[in-house]
């Protein structure tokens, strides 16, 4: 059993949503920088962060000694229109994936991870870590997501040979612990795995209280694991103030790890009982110009060095 330690572009303030390419850290500094201070993987970021052709993308990370972990992609999974592009945008993302980690001879594969369309739907987006009843898809809808990500997925093995697991996020449809539940319930495992998010759990969980059990009941899904820590603290604001996802984001609610409520030794100890091998990539959600994230990754890192990673 050997685990990795990697790191991702949104620690650095280069998210999904809420970036530009005008205000993001220029790639080169960033994967510098989690050279320096002891990362060995990361993630892709948004298409067009890194080089999009593979040559250059696997220069880009041999230079560096680094693995190509993966890449996220979001889909509107509820609309069923957005279910054909949405394939495409994955399967050219995965083939940028496999093509590289194929010149990188590396020995492990990359996840393409699915997420839907997050911080777009101003309801999820306002009641992100407070998802209550009558917010939640229709059972209509449920169908139509289940079979999107399952037409993804399929498309990704099809196309590229690469397994894609679901990213369960907060400011999106997949949020709460039962929606998690009613989504790996409804697909395939054998095409879909899940990304397991300590600290959107966390988040959307309203505490880190519940992650052992759920860590339990989704063993047989789980495939590849974030570390991201949430601070309890910062949540109770964030729901006395109604703040909304990126307002929480920008408020410190992803903390550095060990500052938070999330028992990383604990999840470690899970993780090694069943013989987990690869990468764990640390994830600290900023936006853009947020903090000091050389300084935090390595504090991450010599926190997970503390704990035995």
């Amino acid at each position: 059993m050997t685990i990795h330690v990697g790191n991702a572009p949104c620690s650095w303030g280069t998210l999904e949503f809420g970036s530009t390419q005008e205000d993001r850290t220029v790639y080169a500094s960033m994967l510098d920088e989690l050279t320096e201070t002891g990362y060995t993987g990361s993630e892709l970021g948004d298409w067009g962060f890194m080089p999009t052709q593979p040559d250059a993308l696997a220069e880009t990370f041999r230079s560096r000694g680094l693995t190509l972990t993966g890449a996220f992609v979001g889909v509107k999974l509820r609309d069923a229109a957005a279910h054909a592009p949405g394939a495409e945008a994955a399967v050219k993302t995965a083939r940028l994936l496999a093509q590289t980690a194929d010149r990188l001879g590396s020995p492990v594969r990359p996840f393409l991870v699915l997420a839907g369309e997050n911080g777009s739907d101003p309801l999820r987006t306002k009641n992100a870590g407070r998802i209550g009843p009558g917010m939640g898809l229709s059972d209509e809808q449920w169908s139509i997501y289940a079979a999107g990500a399952e037409a993804i997925a399929r498309a990704v093995a099809d196309e590229t040979g690469l397994r894609t697991l679901f990213h369960a996020h907060c400011a999106g449809f997949i949020e709460t612990p039962g929606e998690i539940d009613r989504l790996m319930a409804l697909t395939d495992p054998g095409l879909l795995g899940l990304v397991f998010d300590t600290g959107h759990f966390a988040f959307g969980a309203d505490g880190g209280g519940g992650i052992l059990p759920a860590l339990d009941r989704l063993a047989d899904r789980i495939e590849y694991i974030h570390f991201k820590d949430f601070h309890p603290a910062v949540g109770e604001r964030v729901k006395a103030e109604e703040m909304d996802y990126f307002q929480a984001v920008g408020a410190g609610v992803f903390c550095e790890l060990g500052q938070g409520c999330v028992n990383f030794p604990a999840v470690l100890a899970w993780l090694q009982q069943r013989n987990y091998s690869g990468f764990i990539t640390v994830e600290q959600d900023v936006l853009p110009g947020m903090g000091a994230p050389k300084e935090s990754a390595e504090r991450n890192r010599v926190y997970l060095r503390s704990i035995g990673l």
